[in-house]
């Protein structure tokens, strides 16, 4: 699949980020950049969410702790949007199950 357009906020990283990709032959290398702060941005969309979660914190002590957080977050999302197989959104036993797994933490 490869989609026509990109649509991201108006973040000075994008255009250099999205060119090395388009160059490292990426499947929608041919899409168009489009830079818009409110423009049905998905990846805005995606994000609120984290950036909600995160907002009223005191940040994050490292690196591993943001990258064990984020991924935290973005598990449970995966749940709650019925994106695991063989998990129920419902089924808080199967969840915290998976979370144990894949976090190697004990329930």
């Amino acid at each position: 699949m490869n989609p026509r357009g990109i649509t991201v906020d108006k973040h000075p990283a994008y255009p250099g980020a999205i060119e090395q990709l388009k160059g490292a032959g990426e499947p929608w290398r041919f899409a168009r950049l489009r830079q818009c702060n409110f423009l049905n941005n998905i990846v805005e969309q995606d994000h609120r969410r984290v950036k909600r979660l995160v907002r009223p914190g005191l940040g994050f002590g490292g690196l591993h702790t943001t990258q064990r957080t984020l991924a935290g977050y973005e598990a449970t999302a995966m749940m709650r949007r019925g994106q695991v197989r063989d998990i129920d959104r419902r089924d808080m036993r199967a969840q915290t199950i998976f979370i144990a797994a894949l976090f190697q933490v004990s329930a």
